[in-house]
């Protein structure tokens, strides 16, 4: 799972990327054979529930879930003309999964805006309108030649292709995202269109890098850039997040508190909102393990079903399923243990039909 991280110029992304990949990187032993480019990041999404597991269950060691970012380079007017690194940049957002957008929100007379001032709605439209561009130039080039061989062939399925890269490029005219008719595409729509990797048609999510004297009104930030968008929206400070790089937690929650005065401040916008925020929105979702030697959280797609969790851990355990041993996080934590868990009945067993929930605990029987 990629997320690619898009912005204009001086907008603080090279400051947000390296406090990404420095205070959020997973460790290397749980990537093995994995080599990653200087402008690509594993981090981990940071989940209390992981911590807490751990520490009932004293594992050895503890897994969190990952997502890889990619550093695309700055985008300017006109790339889908082939300004700045025109193609390549776009290529490069092909790739992703899903796409952060991040606008910038502080004020820094030391740092000009390419476009002379800041204004993130106008960002979002010259980002989107290059986006756009590039998918419908896509579509033009190979709408033509479908559209006659679907004429010819009468193939239901080159038929609704061509009908879906009508409503696509009617949207793309509008001026709006593709993503904005994905409601209405079923799942052998959405299939059919895959391999096109139109960049509009990938979740989006924004980050609005704020300033510190913003921190204290993060949530009103948020809810304004969420009615305005109509998207996800993560409020961050790549500034402060720069600064605590070199910082264990606990001294992190000692510098915000000097910092910004915590008492004033219900929440403080981190990195780990984005993350969790990027991550939920390629519609996936975790189950846990937990015992003695790990706890870890296992990445597994929304609506799978028990076979195919386990076939996360290895494909042996989905060809081989039997049952399921499953409890609620919430009740594991209340009652302290798993055989706890089981004497009060909370620990259930269920079968291949058994749709998983995301924080489930679960222990597999299976058969090779």
């Amino acid at each position: 799972m990629k997320i690619g991280i898009v912005w204009l110029p001086n907008v603080g992304k090279s400051t947000l990327f390296n406090a990404l990949i420095k205070s959020y990187s997973a460790p290397a032993e749980n990537f093995p054979f994995c080599t990653i480019e200087p402008n690509v990041g594993i981090v981990e999404v940071k989940d209390e529930r992981v911590t807490k597991l751990s520490e009932m269950s004293k594992s050895q060691k503890t897994v969190f879930a990952h997502v890889e970012f990619v550093d695309i380079a700055g985008l300017v007017k006109w790339a889908s003309k082939g300004e700045g690194l025109g193609n390549k940049f776009l290529s490069h957002i092909r790739e992703c999964d899903a796409i952060v957008q991040v606008l910038r929100y502080f004020k820094d007379d030391d740092v000009v805006h390419v476009e002379g001032n800041v204004d993130p709605m106008r960002d979002v439209e010259i980002i989107n309108t290059e986006l756009i561009m590039a998918d419908l130039e896509q579509i033009e080039k190979i709408l033509p030649t479908l559209a006659k061989k679907a004429k010819a062939g009468q193939s239901k399925e080159d038929l609704r292709l061509v009908e879906i890269l009508m409503e696509i490029k009617t949207a793309l005219v509008e001026g709006k995202i593709a993503h904005a008719i994905r409601e209405y595409l079923s799942k052998d729509d959405i299939r059919l269109i895959k391999s096109y990797n139109f960049l509009t048609m990938k979740p989006f999510v924004y980050a609005i890098n704020v300033g510190q004297e913003d921190i204290p009104f993060s949530h009103a930030i948020a809810d304004e850039f969420m009615t305005k968008l109509q998207s996800p929206v993560a409020v961050v400070s790549a500034k402060i997040e720069s600064e605590m790089m070199d910082m264990s937690n606990e001294e992190k929650k000692e510098f915000i508190h000097e910092l910004l005065n915590i008492d004033k401040v219900t929440h403080i916008p981190t990195l780990d909102d984005l993350i969790a925020l990027a991550y939920n929105k390629v519609w996936l979702m975790y189950y846990f393990t937990t015992g003695e030697k790990e706890t870890k959280a296992w990445t597994i797609p929304i609506a799978s079903t028990a076979p195919q969790a386990a076939g996360a851990i290895h494909t042996d355990f989905e060809k081989g399923f039997i049952k399921a041993e499953i409890v609620k996080y919430t009740d594991l934590i209340a009652d302290g243990s798993w055989v706890k868990a089981k004497e009060k009945g909370h620990v259930r067993l269920e079968g291949k039909e058994y749709v998983v929930q995301d924080g489930d605990v679960i222990i597999f029987k299976f058969n090779v």
